[in-house]
């Protein structure tokens, strides 16, 4: 079948066909205006319907204003709240035009219908229109007398938009005190709900000018009025319950007595189906027995049965909500928890943010008696096919490890976890065994005889390969093997992305050597030479240090990397006890959810603005030159220089030393200490008199440093595409979309901090490795970007990142996100290689 000709559509009754469909409409309103034929409403409501639809897609119908208005004599409330619908939303742009408003609203607020009348009043008080501020006086004045709640109720919300618009005609009119008449004496709740929260935020934004505003905000609080409210709280809605109860939080009690009345008259409260209300009561009970110990112990007891029932009945939402305010609680009183521990076992269909905090809170209420039983949980949970859960209950169950002093059989558990072949599993255990054994050193032989098991091959994630490579040089003694899986290790330098390794490496390398010297002697003496030449700021400085520190002497090198150690009583905790009270004192509030007090997340100093840069994203950047960069080559000889002295410069000039092949004897624990005497170089005080120390230094270990040039810095395995672009839209989809590959800490240079602000030197430093900047924003100290970059073999292989510079502890925390996981690594490489070389010559 054809589709009908053009003549014979009909336009769609949302879209006007042409600029005459809003000319036709103001025509047929004006027709209808006068009209009382029967029916004649009904054609009203399809033309009103018309125009509100028009209104709402967008499209300027401001020109039927004056027929709106006519149309409105009527005595439909639909047409009078589609009336006023209009009106209210061209009022405020066209203020010549709400005069024609002003006659018939005041008539509404004189109609005998109630519910017109409160329309009409609400409507006027909507405005917002500076100039008719005189007219809204009267009606509101005859609202907060009317006899209808309903009315009263618009009235006494229309006091605090008058306020908005113009403060001083608020006050004159005596508004407030009249507020507080109907607040005290009104029958109805909500009306004296409304009254509370309008002279609420009336009295605070006056009480910073007048002396008796602050006394009026301060009689809201006084015995009488609490009191009050309280013996009504029944009759008024959550919300407005929730409003009362956070006055009640700021009342102070005269003594014991008055505590226990006023819990008394909120007991019933805590039995309460919404969990708003009963958190807010929750707060009233801690916040008044903070003074009296044993009542705030048996107010945790009280408290418990109807939180932990709201987490069990709720929503998700609802039952993480409360359940960040109990582990507030739990981390308080955890003995009082400690029996109720089931609660927290993670159910099935749990969403894994609810999973999480259960997690936390089973570690916090572990104690002798539950441990076992807890610890069993957790550890089935270590098989979860939600890897994430699983990682966090081997990390539980260590935490658990580390708090209890009877850990024999959570010790077997974890060497357990080693067994279970499962990648993640393995990397979170050796995390924990390595802070376990910090703290439990008497555990050093079950432990160190599983983890000698494992195949340093078999770990990729750069923590758990550092918490290995930490028991390879803390327990090299015991470990047979330790010297040749570092000197693998070491070997295989180049391909080693993570610096936190390289840095563990260095460190390793050197312990093991101070325990075992022949074994350990070649590869320490290539972990220093491959430290030096390394493009990572930390990494080249610790193996400088090292270098110095050992031509200095060992002994003392000795002392400084591997002194006698304590074991670790106590771990340091992430918040201070300060911030704990804050959030504390903010209870039942985003800062309970967010863990943080809420000036961290509100404050723009804390906050920062976020700006998306259209131009840096859509914008190809060529890469800058980058001649300036100091090659690897003179920067090593810099430090040469550093490392003699004057007199050693001088007469080494033209020497040429080689190092020859060292065959490491077999290994004797009797023989340690003459083989580290034997390497044992003179103090400063001989120093300059044996010039040739330093040359034997070099070529004891290899290093050849004396005059062969150092080695240069392999460049990075990952090329970028320096052409790079790519749209903000589909960086912000990337983002949300893609997982957090991996999350680094670093430092900035001090150099880079001071030229930080100015934050466009930054993008273009990125820039010139062919890293883009695609957003930016924060202020001082606290600095936000985002960039991204494209592998240059192939550009649908992207990179995002985040980094944060706190220009206060020149620190930076970047999050990598990749198409191409598996290179999130060796990009993160590229990326803190380059952010060090921030503003530096």
């Amino acid at each position: 079948m054809a589709p009908p000709a053009a003549s014979q559509r009909y336009p769609s009754p949302s879209q006007p066909s042409g600029k005459s469909e809003v000319t036709d409409l103001k025509s047929q309103l004006r027709q209808l205006a006068g009209s009382r034929a029967p029916g004649v409403d009904d054609s009203k409501r399809d033309l009103f319907k018309k125009v509100i639809s028009y209104m709402t897609i967008g499209i300027d119908v401001s020109s039927v204003f004056g027929e709106m208005v006519m149309c409105s004599a009527t005595s439909d409330i639909v047409l009078k709240k589609m009336c006023y619908l209009y009106v209210g939303n061209y009022a405020k742009g066209n203020p010549d035009l709400s005069l024609l408003t002003i006659n018939f609203l005041q008539r509404d607020c004189k109609d005998q219908d109630p519910m017109i009348r409160g329309l009409a009043l609400r409507s006027l008080c909507s405005l917002r229109v500076p100039n008719l501020v005189e007219y809204l006086v009267g009606p509101l004045g005859s609202g907060l007398k009317d006899n209808n709640s309903y009315v009263r109720t618009i009235a006494v919300t229309g006091v605090l938009k008058l306020y908005h618009i113009s403060a001083s005609t608020c006050i004159d009119a005596d508004f407030p005190a009249t507020l507080k008449s109907l607040m005290l004496h009104d029958s109805d709740a909500q009306v004296v709900a409304n009254c509370l929260s309008a002279l609420q935020e009336i009295w605070s934004l006056e009480a910073s000018h007048s002396e008796e505003a602050c006394r009026e905000k301060e009689s809201l609080l006084s015995k009488p009025v609490i009191y009050y409210f309280l013996n009504r709280i029944k009759e008024f809605n959550e919300w407005a319950q929730c409003l009362i109860l956070e006055l009640a939080v700021k009342y102070v009690p005269s003594d014991s007595n008055d505590i226990f009345d006023i819990m008394n008259l909120l007991e019933d409260r805590l039995q309460h189906a919404n969990g708003a209300v009963v958190l807010a009561t929750v707060k009233v009970f801690l916040q008044l027995t903070l003074s009296m110990t044993d009542v705030h112990q048996q107010v945790y007891e009280r408290i418990k049965s109807p939180l932990l029932t709201l987490v069990s009945s709720g929503s998700p939402e609802q039952s993480y909500a409360i359940l960040s305010h109990l582990h507030l609680l739990v981390v308080r009183a955890p003995f009082i928890f400690a029996s109720d521990y089931k609660h927290f076992y993670c159910q099935y269909n749990e969403p894994a943010y609810v999973k999480k905090l259960k997690l936390e809170m089973l570690t916090a209420i572990a104690n002798e008696s539950n441990t076992y039983e807890i610890v069993t949980e957790l550890c089935e949970y270590a098989a979860n096919v939600d890897i994430a859960i699983a990682r966090e209950s081997v990390r539980a169950v260590g935490k658990i490890a580390l708090q209890q002093y009877d850990v024999n059989a959570i010790v077997d558990r974890l060497l357990q976890f080693l067994e279970m072949e499962k990648d993640y599993v393995t990397a979170e255990t050796l995390v924990l065994v390595k802070d376990l054994l910090r703290k439990y050193p008497q555990w050093s032989h079950d432990c160190i005889s599983v983890v000698g098991g494992i195949s340093s091959k078999n770990i990729q994630e750069p923590k758990a390969k550092s918490a290995l490579i930490w028991m390879l040089g803390e327990y090299a003694q015991d470990m047979s093997d330790a010297p040749y899986i570092l000197e693998n290790l070491i070997e295989n330098w180049e391909e080693e992305h993570s610096a936190e390794v390289r840095l563990h490496l260095l460190t390793a390398a050197m312990k093991c050597f101070f325990k075992r010297p022949p074994e350990t002697q070649k590869a320490l003496g290539i972990a220093l030479a491959a430290g030096m030449a390394d493009f990572h700021q930390d990494v080249h400085d610790r193996a400088l240090f090292y270098y110095r520190v050992l031509q200095y002497d060992v002994h003392v090198a000795e002392r400084v990397v591997s002194p006698p150690k304590q074991a670790v009583s106590v771990f340091a905790d992430t918040q201070s006890s300060e911030i704990k009270d804050r959030i504390f004192d903010e209870f039942n509030s985003l800062s309970v959810v967010y863990q943080k007090p809420s000036y961290m997340f509100t404050d723009k100093e804390h906050r920062g603005p976020f700006e998306f840069s259209d131009e840096i994203g859509n914008i190809p950047i060529t890469p800058e030159a980058s001649g300036d960069i100091v090659p690897a080559q003179q920067f090593e000889a810099n430090d040469k220089d550093l490392l003699l002295s004057t007199d050693e410069k001088d007469d080494n000039k033209g020497v040429s030393i080689t190092g020859s092949a060292y065959t490491a004897p077999s290994h004797d624990n009797s023989n340690i200490s003459s083989q580290m005497q034997e390497l044992a170089i003179s103090g400063p005080a001989t120093s300059a008199a044996t010039p040739q120390s330093s040359f034997d230094f070099d070529d004891i270990f290899g290093l050849g440093l004396s005059t062969a040039p150092a080695p240069t810095p392999s460049p990075p395995l990952l090329k970028l595409n320096p052409r790079a672009a790519l749209d903000p839209g589909a960086f912000q989809q990337k983002w949300r979309q893609l997982p957090i590959s991996l999350t680094q800490d670093c430092s900035v240079n001090p150099q880079g901090i001071a030229a930080l602000t100015v934050p466009q030197s930054l993008i273009k430093h990125m820039q010139s490795h062919s890293i883009h900047c695609i957003a930016s924003g924060g202020q001082s100290p606290n600095f936000k970007f985002f960039f991204f970059a494209q592998k240059e073999s192939e550009p649908s292989s992207n990179y995002f990142t985040e980094c944060v510079i706190n220009s206060s502890s020149a620190k930076a925390q970047i999050k990598v996100k990749a198409d191409e996981q598996s290179t999130s690594q060796a990009f993160a490489t590229v990326f803190e290689t380059a952010l060090s070389e921030f503003g530096m010559p």
